[in-house]
């Protein structure tokens, strides 16, 4: 006998589905068991917490009194109903955050595959900002212009200044570097 076959069922499959059949059985009897337990503990809490009225035979400020009363049992329940609605959502959205967190730690989520997308400046600062954005906002408006006279102008000014050659000659050898230590220990 091989390791890799494995043994053979002692149930046969007839007794597999009657013992499914029984446990399902079981579970509906469970369940209505339950149902009916969650009724009776509904009525017993009802009759605790709201006893019986009795109107008859009361004069109209004791009615009125019984009135208030309600009332601020009818608060203090809304009260509680509020905070546990509050707690089973605070708990519901955790649940959701450790939920994402063990996905995370998994590595099984897959990021999708991003598309590029062409967008413009208006639309992206209509995206980013909504109803706030005003006009179009064209990039190049902004941009300072130039003249070709100005452009003309700084070229004369720059072959005034002096040929580059010149200076460098009268600084070239040791003339030149001396005057350069004078210049520079006489500022100081």
């Amino acid at each position: 006998m091989n390791l890799r076959d494995k043994p053979k069922s002692k149930i046969t499959a007839s007794r597999k589905l009657s013992l499914k059949m029984l446990l399902l059985t079981r579970a509906c009897e469970d369940l209505e068991r339950e149902r009916q337990e969650r009724e009776e503990e509904k009525v017993r809490y009802l009759g605790d917490k709201l006893p019986p009225l009795q109107m008859s035979g009361l004069s109209l400020d004791e009615l009125q009194n019984l009135c208030k009363q309600l009332h601020s049992k009818i608060d203090v329940v809304d009260e509680e109903r509020y905070d546990c609605e509050y707690k089973v959502g605070k708990h519901n959205k955790d649940i959701h955050e450790l939920k994402l967190k063990i996905q995370d730690l998994g590595g099984k989520f897959k990021k999708p595959a991003l598309r590029k997308v062409r967008v413009s400046a208006d639309e992206m600062m209509r995206a980013l900002l909504g109803s706030k954005h005003k006009g179009s906002m064209d990039l190049r408006a902004n941009l300072k212009s130039v003249k070709k006279e100005d452009v003309k102008t700084d070229k004369v000014l720059t072959s005034e200044v002096g040929d580059w050659r010149k200076n460098v000659e009268a600084m070239s050898g040791m003339e030149g570097r001396k005057k350069m230590f004078d210049t520079g220990s006489g500022d100081k």
